[in-house]
């Protein structure tokens, strides 16, 4: 257990005809995350990064705001890697979710819908409108090929999402990738996390799919004041970035970008 891909026997077929061959698919896996020994939840992921992944997600609902909270995150044991254990320094919370989160939605596992509402809509720690930063187009609209350069079980598999964290200057400082977009957002902020670097204020994410509330909850509670995304954004996406004051742009590709909140972010002359 624990592979990030693996190669299986495939049959191509095209109008030149048909012919089996080797390729190599995305894995996809299921990971326990206990709290002080006893399970919180299980989510679907691409092994890897696992400690990074539990971290953001338990930022993401509000059970740690830093990695001093934690006093240790590890696997279980050495030989299955699909059970991560983190131990708080403050007794474990409740259990939250009440059946298994898929790969394809971080919000889905929640139990009802005023605790789906509550936690797409934190009290942030962070005051995201007063964030100055700006990104000058040119920039924005490169951030797709950088994140894409970067993804590496991408380019032997062509089937998960990416997620990357750059400074306001285009630097690119960590990337993260998994079959499930949101997974993806909770292993950069598990890194930021466990790097000291909340929030991250003047950061810029750069998503390699569409985006939906839930990742522009998680980027929120991190203080992320700019959303780059590949694909288009959801209305409640939409809403929930308007009303924290942040930047969010869809379909940044082929040199363009539609902006749709924090116009302000991105400096230029409208047309007349």
């Amino acid at each position: 257990m624990g592979r990030v891909s693996d190669r299986r026997r495939i049959l191509r077929v095209n109008p030149q005809g048909r012919r089996f061959r080797a390729d190599a698919i995305v894995g996809e896996e299921p990971l326990e995350i206990q709290l002080n020994g006893t399970p919180y939840t299980v989510t679907m992921r691409t092994p890897g990064d696992d400690v990074d992944l539990a971290l953001g997600l338990l930022h993401a609902e509000g059970v740690i705001t830093a990695a001093a909270d934690t006093v240790t995150a590890k696997h279980c044991t050495d030989s299955d890697l699909n059970v991560l254990d983190v131990t708080l320094r403050f007794a474990a919370p409740p259990r939250r979710r009440d059946f298994a989160v898929s790969s394809a939605c971080g919000a889905c596992g929640s139990g009802s819908m005023a605790e789906l509402w509550e936690q797409l809509n934190p009290q942030l720690r962070h005051d995201i409108a007063a964030d100055p930063v700006t990104v000058p187009v040119e920039l924005l609209t490169g951030l797709p090929d950088a994140l894409r350069s970067a993804q590496r079980v991408f380019d032997r598999t062509g089937g998960l999402h990416g997620a990357a964290l750059f400074t306001d200057s285009g630097r690119r400082e960590c990337v993260r990738e998994d079959v499930g977009r949101h997974n993806a957002v909770d292993k950069v902020v598990g890194w930021a996390l466990r790097q000291d670097r909340l929030p991250l204020r003047g950061a810029i994410l750069a998503v390699s799919g569409r985006v939906g509330a839930e990742i522009v909850q998680k980027a929120a509670m991190a203080g992320i004041p700019v959303i780059a995304a590949v694909s288009a954004p959801t209305t409640l996406a939409v809403d929930l970035a308007a009303k924290w004051g942040m930047t969010l742009a869809g379909f940044v590709r082929d040199g363009g970008a539609n902006v749709y909140t924090g116009f302000q972010r991105i400096p230029g002359e409208e047309d007349s």
